[in-house]
């Protein structure tokens, strides 16, 4: 079979030639000019578009290209040249009417040119790297409407002109405001930017210049501050109503500057209304509009920061160290606390509870409240008022609020160990004196206590709650046993407590009644019969007691009093009267305690069981004391409290200072051995910062202490100097 014959095809040009009237191109651009000019002209509704574009299109196939686009810019430029005219001839308020009216003539007329030059702006545009239609015809638009010498300052100075207006107050045509904006964006921003908004950006600046400097001479920081902020809330909108987002930061930077940095010191320092005086009258608003206006600038916060810290510094200063103040300590915390609680509402409600605020608080309370030494000893002393009598009817968690208050303070203590010292103090006081207004609460406050430092530093103040729990079982116990030899005695409710545990001062000399002489002997004997290798030491000065008391008339009173106010009252079941000399003697109650409680058993209204002689209310070494016939009161049972030592006189605060060196000498040897046995060898500095990072918990040593705590591990051989560098220690093992 054989293969198919191959045919094979030529392709031939055309046998006749194709000839173009050489008229066409003018004979087309004529119709393609006339459709443009009715366009403008506001005729095109007659024009058949489709013919149009085939025009065009033939044009350019025809390679006429060059001639279309030509004609085209001399006809737009013309059209643009009349329109200039016009619109240079409307006068006044009519001459932004008629731009803006032009220019969307002109936009309109673009879009159905476009339309029928497509397949140019496709093909012939891209080839020849010419200006696309539209493009043209705004950049036209731009170098003959725009930039016209006339126009251009007309456009720039009626723009001006009714933002000046709207910002003394005027109503202005906002749409036409924002349409005129629009065509200079659509120009191009360098446009935008040239022809109005580095204009607008002078004038506002100069404008906002000239009108701060006329706020800040006639008003107060309070009413400048809203002024400012008003401006800044009106050039917001008026962003956001006719002009673009990008102008946004330059002219609220404008504001800023003009209306906020550039006054800012005269602003906070202003007199009687400044930031100092807002503090003081607690002026949350204007508080809170100088936070957020001066969060715009640079250093406005830390301007504002700056001031508090010192005013607050210097008012707390003045606080903790007013002798005045000193002597009330319950009123002193309290005040400490509305001081706190002052500026932490003024952190929240104007500052947008903002933390460097809140930090530089914390570093001025912490700096002033450690100023007074005495600080540790009077926070104790308020929250022993609390716990004592101050809470009562108040809900556990309006308790909690107050202790949590109370730990705010304890936090900014740097002798946490000082105030441990007289929390035992006062805690023991009140524990043995049954004065404690709630268990839970006692051990509420421990357990925050715990939290905040650790278990050792409540340890102790635990062990105390179970003496005295162990004691209640104890005591009925011995009750229990010697039921026959008790029968007649006077009731002993004994706690017997841990020295470790608490406060116990060296046994103060007191001389007891025989009658409580001879239980508290039967107590020894069975408590030391029970526990052996145990000793006890009567702690007279910690007690209270019940006595039963016949006055004038035969009336009769139990009298609640203290151990020493006993002892006092049960001499003068033998005397009349007795002289502060025999009192003592017979007693032997320690003079600063023995006055206090002559003074609460003879100067007290409504409680004075004895009468003392020259009358007063000190007591003298020569004053003579009698039993009070005459002593009345509407109860039966009346409590005699002790003169309460509100706080310590300055020998006894010196006596606790001693003992709190005392206990943290040990504390600081254990820390420099910890830290040089995992170091082994450390030079004097780094052991020292060591050291003071390991405990500023608890209290911030001295770096003298250290020094001398070192010296003495040196001594006792725990550490050694290094032989050619005196600065550095080694750890011998």
């Amino acid at each position: 079979m054989s293969a198919p014959k191959k045919r094979n095809f030529h392709i031939e040009a055309f046998k006749h030639k194709v000839v173009v009237d050489p008229r066409y191109a003018d004979k087309t651009w004529k119709v393609l000019e006339h459709a443009i000019n009715e366009i403008y002209n506001h005729n095109a509704s007659g024009l058949s578009f489709e013919e149009l574009y085939r025009n065009a299109y033939n044009m350019v196939l025809h390679k006429f290209g060059d001639k279309l686009y030509s004609g085209l810019v001399g006809t737009l430029t013309m059209h643009l040249k009349e329109i200039a005219k016009l619109i240079e001839a409307a006068q006044g308020g009519l001459f932004l009417e008629e731009l803006d009216r032009k220019w969307a003539d002109h936009n309109k007329a673009l879009r159905m040119i476009r339309d029928i030059l497509m397949y140019m702006d496709r093909t012939y545009i891209p080839n020849t790297h010419k200006t696309p239609v539209h493009e043209l015809g705004l950049n036209l638009w731009r170098d003959h409407i725009i930039h016209s010498s006339e126009i251009q300052t007309r456009l720039l100075t009626m723009l001006l002109e009714l933002v000046q207006r709207e910002r003394t107050g005027e109503v202005i045509n906002r749409g036409l405001m924002r349409n005129v904006i629009k065509m200079l964006m659509e120009l191009g921003l360098s446009v935008y930017q040239e022809e109005f908004e580095k204009h607008f950006i002078e004038v506002s600046s100069n404008f906002y210049s000239l009108e701060s400097q006329q706020f800040i001479e006639c008003c107060d920081c309070g009413d400048y501050l809203k002024k400012a902020e008003r401006r800044l809330n009106e050039e917001m909108e008026r962003v956001s109503h006719y002009l673009i987002d990008r102008t946004e930061t330059k002219i609220t930077n404008v504001v800023e500057n003009e209306m906020i940095s550039n006054h800012m010191q005269r602003l906070i320092h202003m007199e009687n209304s400044g930031l100092v005086s807002m503090l003081v009258d607690d002026k949350y608003e204007d508080l809170g509009r100088m936070y957020s206006l001066f969060h715009r600038v640079p250093d406005g916060l830390s301007s504002i920061r700056d001031v508090m810290t010192s005013h607050l510094r210097e008012t707390g200063k003045q606080l903790v160290m007013d002798p005045e103040r000193l002597k009330d300590p319950v009123d002193f915390v309290q005040r400490l606390l509305d001081k706190k609680d002052k500026y932490d509402n003024i952190i929240s409600l104007a500052f947008n509870n903002d933390k460097t605020f809140q930090n530089a608080l914390n570093s001025s309370f912490e700096h002033f409240i450690n100023l007074n030494s005495r600080s540790p000893e009077f926070i104790s002393l308020f929250v022993d008022d609390k716990l004592r009598k101050g809470l009562k009817g108040v809900s556990e968690e309006d308790v909690e609020v107050i202790l949590d208050k109370v730990m705010m303070l304890f936090r900014y203590l740097q002798e946490k160990d000082v105030f441990e010292k007289y929390y035992k103090q006062h805690l023991a006081k009140r524990l043995l004196s049954g004065k404690s207004i709630s268990e839970d609460v006692e051990r509420s406050m421990i357990v925050k206590l715990k939290t905040e430092c650790g278990y050792q530093f409540t340890s102790k103040l635990e062990g105390m709650f179970t003496d005295m729990k162990t004691s209640q079982d104890t005591v009925q116990e011995f009750y229990a046993n010697q039921a026959a030899e008790t029968a007649d005695s006077p009731t002993l409710a004994i706690q017997v407590l841990t020295t470790g545990s608490w406060p116990t001062q060296p046994s103060t000399p007191c001389n007891l009644p025989t009658e409580i002489l001879e239980v508290c002997e039967k107590f020894r004997t069975y408590y030391l019969g029970k526990h052996t290798g145990r000793r006890l030491t009567w702690q007279t000065n910690m007690g209270t007691a019940d006595l039963k008391a016949t006055f004038g008339k035969g009336q009769k009173h139990e009298l609640n009093v203290s151990t020493y106010q006993m002892c006092i009252l049960m001499l003068f079941n033998n005397a009349d009267c007795l002289t502060y000399k025999e009192i003592e003697q017979a007693t032997e109650i320690p003079a600063s305690d023995l006055k206090r409680c002559l003074q609460s058993l003879a100067c007290v209204k409504g409680k004075n069981v004895l009468r003392k002689e020259p009358m007063g209310k000190d007591i003298g070494e020569e004053d003579a004391f009698f039993f009070n016939d005459k002593f009345t009161s509407k109860f039966y049972k009346v409590k005699i409290g002790t003169v309460a030592a509100q706080k310590e006189t300055e020998p006894e605060n010196q006596e606790t200072r001693q003992k709190v060196e005392e206990d943290r000498k040990p504390q600081i040897e254990a820390a420099i051995v910890r830290i040089m046995k995992s170091r082994r060898v450390l030079d004097h500095n780094n052991l020292v910062a060591e050291v003071t990072k390991q405990l500023q918990s608890r209290f911030m040593p001295n770096p003298v202490l250290i020094k001398k705590r070192i010296e003495s591990l040196i001594e006792r051989e725990f550490l050694e100097r290094d032989k050619e560098d005196r600065k550095l220690y080694r750890y011998l093992a």
